[in-house]
């Protein structure tokens, strides 16, 4: 049995490490504000260019002509790459683990929708937790991208963006997926996984109007020149700033679970310290009486 002196000390470790949690609780609060708010004004802006070069795309690929640009051509997928978004740092609950499961599901699944295998799978990743989790596995790491989410630029996202298309034009990938912590709330995120290149075309459902009709000026090879790379860069900043968002959500959320255990802890050993306290006054009170007995 632990003496008193060691439930002391056991009950003021935790209670620092309960003032940690909490500090780190509010903080992440503070933070999870500002990611939300930059999030909600990013994603109107997003989604709509999604939906304008996914109709593009649907438009290009509905007929026999040749795709106008190589980001909107669709190939069989053999050579792929997966951008992985983590967080740099622990102390978040399942954000990690999640995104990281189902980046090994991807990797051991190692096939495409059409069930042929994958020739070669790269990763590019952003987080440190994300790098480790290749490192352990061995698996091939085109580019780690270090300090992204320690000031977030759109600027970056601009840089990652370049590169991928790049990469993807001169290695002769046949697809890029996006693999992030999408924000749904403070308490809740979803893994998820899309295709960055080539550029998606949206399913058409029964009974839906027909794609918009464009008229280019100055041509469309010109438009797309210049708008799928800002797609591109859009897209990579939403997932940053979602990832961010749902990174500072679960911190605050799983350190507000410590503080709660913390304070079941507390409990726990303040209640053990004073029932040990009680035995050890009584026992000192029965060897006083049981020597006064003696000395009649």
């Amino acid at each position: 049995m632990p003496s008193l002196r060691d439930i002391r000390k056991r009950i003021g470790s935790v209670k620092n490490t309960r003032q940690i949690t909490k500090a780190m609780k509010m903080v992440a609060a503070a933070k999870l504000r500002r990611a939300q708010e930059a999030i909600v004004q990013a994603r109107p802006y997003a989604q709509h260019m999604e939906q304008v070069l996914s109709s593009l795309a649907s438009r290009a690929r509905g007929g026999a002509e040749e795709a106008p640009h190589p980001l909107l051509a669709v190939r069989p997928l053999r050579k792929v790459e997966l951008v992985l978004l983590t967080s740099d740092r622990g102390l978040c609950g399942g954000f990690n683990s999640n995104v990281l499961r189902r980046a090994q599901r991807f990797v051991a699944e190692g096939r495409g929708l059409d069930g042929q295998p994958y020739e070669r799978i790269e990763i590019s990743t952003l987080g440190r937790k994300g790098r480790e989790f290749a490192r352990r596995r061995r698996l091939a790491i085109r580019k780690d991208y270090v300090g992204i989410f320690e000031e977030l630029e759109f600027a970056k996202a601009e840089g990652i963006a370049q590169e991928l298309i790049q990469h993807y034009v001169d290695a002769d990938l046949d697809a890029v997926f996006l693999l992030y912590n999408e924000f749904r709330s403070a308490i809740s995120q979803r893994v998820s996984l899309v295709q960055l290149l080539p550029i998606a075309a949206q399913p058409v459902e029964p009974g839906a109007a027909r794609p918009v009709e464009y008229l280019y000026e100055p041509t469309r090879r010109e438009l797309l020149e210049a708008l799928l790379p800002q797609h591109l860069a859009m897209q990579l900043w939403r997932a940053m700033l979602e990832s961010q968002a749902s990174e500072h959500g679960a911190r605050m959320t799983a350190m507000d679970s410590a503080s709660k255990n913390a304070n079941d802890m507390i409990s726990r050993l303040t209640l053990q310290y004073n029932r040990a306290r009680q035995a050890y006054i009584t026992k000192e009170l029965m060897e006083i009486v049981s020597g006064a007995e003696a000395l009649k």
